[in-house]
């Protein structure tokens, strides 16, 4: 159904004009969000001396990151990356900053610790969905924005396994909070470089009220095209998170340390970059949307097939075929919002995604943590897997064309016969970080 594809390359992506100025940009301040969990975390226990009272901040952090990042996603569209996004990386990074102050002394009321938190969530900028937004307006044809949106995953995979590290370097030398500050640098400057770089400006604010409330367009019509995608990326996330804490669990049952886990949740991590890379250079024949749903049951059999491993190596065997179906799964769902989105709503349809994949991260962890408890780990990972297989039946539906893309004909290909669909990655290796 497939053949390799000797052009377009990932190099041949990086060659556009202003694509690597904008894309290094855009890593540097999504690195911002692989170091700033562990190091608000550290700070905050180290702070109140409270697991509780942390957990109970960073959830609030975590929460309103998360929940709100359609509506800031839908700034970026409204106003432009250099008007939204860049007042929004700012003011992120100067309450980034307010909290390591008050986390640098002790007996800062929880009650102002956990507002700061959430307010600080609220702005975090969407960089992750502003970049994709302009990977798909640099690069109208579907085989290089296949290319581009594995190039990202993969890269952003890459940033949430360095992050932590990061931060354990940091406060090897300094206190926690200054890995808070270094995560408001990182944010800052990155976010102001890529906001200000030529190809940021491909990205025009949508008209008012021109799609909303058009037939197929931004409203009802691409709220049943974004169905598929959104339902699928948030059972990876639930399936992804659950094989952290059962990973744990497995190899409790058996005597091992926390050095066993660690290299099986790598090969899982390995995987989803294979995997990503793989189906960024394969010209497939097949639609994004008849795609995903074989990458979501490929999941979810592998994780069923892992609960049945007799050692830790077969796990980590079956956990690394898993993680070559997450990173494609991840990046069709991305590529389908995008398919699905009109002009100047790309950046809130990727933002959905997003949310989706963080929500389910956030339930996958929390369900699975009751299940351990209550049923034999074989059945655990047989649920968790088949959670993404439910989410492979919700049907795909596209959207309609004629109604949701109003004025000048697109630049793209008839997306009724897309000439090059494709792919995203994207996991952090603790299953709990935001992806905003």
């Amino acid at each position: 159904m497939s053949t390799p594809s000797p052009r377009p390359s990932y190099a041949a992506v990086l060659r556009v004009p202003h694509a690597r100025r904008t894309f290094a940009a855009a890593l540097v301040g999504r690195l911002s969000y692989g170091t700033v969990s562990l190091a608000l975390m550290l700070s905050l226990t180290r702070s109140t001396g409270s697991y509780a009272v942390a957990g109970l901040v960073m959830a609030l952090f975590g929460a309103t990151s998360v929940f709100l990042s359609p509506y800031r996603a839908s700034l970026v569209d409204r106003h432009g990356p250099r008007r939204a996004l860049l007042p929004m990386a700012l003011l992120y990074a100067a309450l980034l900053c307010v909290l390591a102050a008050a986390c640098r002394h002790p007996g800062t009321p929880a009650g102002v610790l956990a507002a700061t938190a959430a307010i600080t969530g609220a702005c975090t900028p969407p960089l992750g969905p502003t970049m994709r937004a302009v990977w798909a307006e640099l690069l109208p044809d579907r085989a290089m924005l296949q290319r581009a949106y594995s190039l990202d995953g993969v890269a952003e995979e890459l940033l949430f396994v360095s992050g932590p590290l990061l931060v354990g370097a940091v406060v090897g030398v300094a206190p926690p909070a200054a890995g808070v500050v270094l995560s408001a640098l990182l944010v800052a400057v990155g976010t102001l470089a890529f906001a200000t770089s030529p190809a940021a400006g491909v990205l025009r604010p949508a008209e008012h009220g021109k799609d909303a409330d058009a037939p197929g367009g931004a409203g009802a019509g691409q709220a049943r095209a974004l169905l598929q995608p959104v339902v699928v990326a948030a059972g990876v996330g639930v399936s992804v998170s659950a094989v952290d804490l059962l990973v744990v669990a497995f190899a409790s049952e058996r005597g091992l340390g926390d050095g066993t886990v660690a290299w099986v949740l790598a090969a899982l991590s390995l995987g989803s970059a294979v995997g990503g890379l793989l189906n960024g250079a394969v010209a497939w024949s097949s639609s994004a949307r008849a795609r995903l749903p074989f990458l979501a049951v490929g999941l979810g059999l592998c994780l069923a097939a892992a609960g049945l491993a007799p050692g830790v190596i077969t796990l980590a065997v079956a956990v690394a075929c898993a993680g070559l179906f997450v990173a494609p799964a991840l990046t069709t769902a991305y590529l389908i919002a995008d398919e699905s989105a009109p002009p100047g709503f790309r950046t809130r349809a990727g933002a959905w995604c997003n949310t989706a994949v963080n929500a389910g991260l956030s339930a996958g962890a929390a369900a699975v943590g009751l299940l351990v408890e209550r049923l034999p780990l074989p059945v655990c990972f047989a649920v968790s897997g088949a959670v993404a297989v439910a989410a492979a039946l919700v049907p795909g539906r596209r959207r309609d064309r004629s109604a949701g893309r109003p004025g000048p004909v697109s630049r793209r290909p008839s997306r009724s016969r897309p000439s090059r669909p494709s792919g995203r990655s994207g996991r952090s290796p603790s299953g709990a970080s935001g992806r905003p």
